[in-house]
């Protein structure tokens, strides 16, 4: 039996799981793909700084609770975006896990205008503050097919 076609969410969100399959911090993988008009613009997940070791290579530094070696996957699609000189004021970005607050306030002020998240991930401010920013926030889980 052959299935639906995969709505544009479906398909970019899936995109961001098979990004978070390069993730070196084994405390979460996550994966990030900033879009604009259906067009894939840039890609990030949570790694090291280039050229340091990865946790998966030296383990974890912690701090209150967080390993901070890595760096955010959203944190690395801009910055990926930004090496490459690609312009993502006014773009949706698909990150499997909700950002975190700092990351969410790196991407309010980016111009992302989207946030397209697989699971929710603690910081429940980033709701209140897409409201008042006029940022849209969307759950977008994929179910699992057979």
């Amino acid at each position: 039996m052959a299935q639906g076609r995969a709505s544009w969410d479906e398909y970019f969100m899936r995109i961001a799981r098979d990004v978070a399959s390069r993730a070196t911090c084994d405390r979460k993988h996550v994966g990030a793909v900033i879009v604009r008009e259906k067009s894939i613009l840039a890609t990030g997940y949570n790694g090291s700084i280039r050229g340091l070791p990865h946790c998966d290579e030296e383990g974890h530094l912690m701090q209150d609770g967080h390993c901070v070696r890595t760096i955010h996957a959203e944190a690395n699609a801009v910055i990926q975006a930004a090496r490459n000189g690609v312009r993502i004021d006014q773009s949706d970005i698909y990150v499997t896990a909700s950002p975190c607050w700092n990351c969410f306030k790196m991407l309010a002020n980016a111009g992302i205008v989207r946030i397209a998240y697989g699971e929710f991930y603690r910081d429940e401010r980033i709701f209140d503050f897409a409201k008042r920013l006029g940022i849209e926030l969307v759950a977008c889980t994929l179910e699992a097919k057979g």
